[in-house]
C-alpha cells in the first residue's frame, strides 16, 4: 500500500476544526486507490507564537520539507497582529518551497445558491491560477522617519520574466485540459513598468499555445465581469495581489467561502506544496462547530490530486457534490442550522 507523509498545521480559529474533519473524509476515500496517509500534527501558528515569541521553531522549515504535503487550516488570531502572523509562517512558506501557483478553483454547485440571478449550477466554473511569490507581496520596501510627520513607507513589486513566463505557462496548459480559454488579469494602463513586462510576456506565452483562445482584461473590468457573467472566464491568471482579491470574489459568487479550496504548488515537486481552505481563521465562530468543512475536504482533494491519487480525490468531490446537491445538511453560511460534524458525516456518507 503506497503511503504518503503529510505536515498538517491546524493553525488558528476555526482551522483546526475543518482540518480534523478534512482529515476524516481523506482518509476514507483513501480506499479508492488503497493508499494511505501518515498525518504529521505540527502544533504551529498564533498560539504557539504567544507562547514562544515565534509562528513556528528554528528548524521548522527543515522538517517540512521533508514531506510530500502540507496541509494547512488557517492563520490568523485577533491577539496577534496580521503582519506577524503573516510573514512568520504563510508567505515564507510560498517562497521558501517556491510554491509559485496559488490555484483557486470556483464551482457553482449544484443545489448551491448564488447571490447572483438566474446562475445555473456549474455554469460558473473558472480555475485561477495566481502568481504567489512575487508581484506586490515581494516583501521589499521600508518605512522612514516612523512616528514623524514625516513618515514615508515604499512598498515595491517586484515583477520578473521569469516569473511571469512559469504562471502564465501554468495556465496554458491547464487550459488545455479544460475549455482552452486564458484571460490575463492587467492594470499596465496604469502601472506602466511591472505590469507592462506582464502584459508583454503573456504575449510572448500566449504566441506558444496557437490552440488557446487568449485575451487581457484590466482588473477593475474583470472584478466588473466576475459579478456581471462569471460564466465567461475559463483559466484566469493573475498578479500576486489581484489574484488574490479576484478570488474572493469567485469564491463568494458561487455561494459561500466555505466552498473555497486552493492549493499553493511547486509544479517541478522540488519542495512540499500545501492546501488551505481560503476562508481564513473566522475567530467570530471559532469553537461553535458551525463552521463550514467542505472548503477544507476540498483542499484535502485537491491534496490528494496533487499525489495523484485522482480516484480518491473524484470520490471525494463526488460525495461533496452529493450532499450540496441534496440540500441538507447545511452549516449557516449556506443558510442551514447544521452542525461542522453533521456536514461531515454526510459526506462520509456519500463516501
Amino acid at each position: 500500500m503506497a503511503s504518503s507523509r503529510i505536515a498538517v498545521i491546524g493553525g488558528d480559529g476555526i482551522g483546526p476544526e475543518v482540518i480534523d474533519q478534512a482529515i476524516r473524509v481523506a482518509g476514507a476515500a483513501l480506499q479508492h486507490d488503497r493508499a494511505a496517509i501518515d498525518w504529521q500534527r505540527l502544533p504551529w501558528g498564533s498560539a504557539y507564537y504567544r507562547q514562544t515569541g515565534q509562528m513556528m521553531p528554528a528548524d521548522g522549515w527543515d522538517f517540512l520539507r521533508k514531506h510530500d504535503a502540507i496541509l494547512l487550516g488557517a492563520i490568523g488570531s485577533p491577539e496577534v497582529p496580521d503582519h506577524v502572523t503573516l510573514h512568520g509562517l504563510l508567505l515564507p512558506m510560498r517562497r521558501k518551497f517556491d510554491q509559485y501557483v496559488n490555484l483557486r478553483p470556483a464551482y457553482l454547485f449544484e443545489g448551491v445558491q448564488s447571490p447572483l440571478r438566474d446562475k445555473a449550477p456549474g455554469s460558473i466554473d473558472m480555475l485561477v491560477y495566481r502568481e504567489n511569490t512575487e508581484g506586490e507581496y515581494a516583501p521589499v520596501g521600508g518605512r522612514h522617519y516612523e512616528g514623524t510627520p514625516h513618515e514615508i513607507a515604499v512598498q515595491t513589486a517586484i515583477f520578473t520574466r521569469r516569473g511571469c513566463r512559469r504562471i502564465m505557462q501554468a495556465a496554458f496548459e491547464a487550459a488545455r485540459k479544460r475549455r482552452r480559454k486564458v484571460t490575463s488579469i492587467t492594470k499596465s494602463n496604469a502601472q506602466v513598468f511591472g505590469m507592462v513586462l506582464w502584459d508583454e510576456v503573456f504575449k510572448e506565452v500566449a504566441r506558444e499555445f496557437p490552440d488557446i483562445q487568449s485575451s487581457s482584461l484590466l482588473i477593475d473590468a474583470a472584478a466588473m465581469d466576475f459579478v456581471r457573467k462569471p460564466e465567461a472566464f475559463d483559466v484566469v491568471v493573475a498578479s500576486n495581489l489581484f489574484g488574490d482579491i479576484l478570488t474572493d470574489l469567485s469564491a463568494i459568487v458561487t455561494g459561500s467561502m466555505g466552498l473555497a479550496a486552493s492549493g499553493n504548488i511547486n509544479p517541478e515537486r522540488l519542495f512540499p506544496s500545501m492546501f488551505e481552505p481560503v476562508h481564513g481563521s473566522a475567530p467570530d465562530i471559532a469553537g461553535k462547530g458551525i463552521a463550514n468543512p467542505l472548503a477544507a475536504i476540498l483542499s484535502a482533494g485537491m491534496l490528494l490530486d496533487h499525489l495523484e491519487l485522482a480516484k480518491s480525490a473524484a470520490a471525494l468531490r463526488n460525495a461533496v457534490a452529493k450532499v450540496l446537491r441534496s440540500g441538507k445538511p447545511r452549516t449557516p453560511d449556506l443558510g442551514g442550522s447544521d452542525t461542522t460534524i453533521a456536514v461531515t458525516d454526510a459526506v462520509l456518507a456519500a463516501l
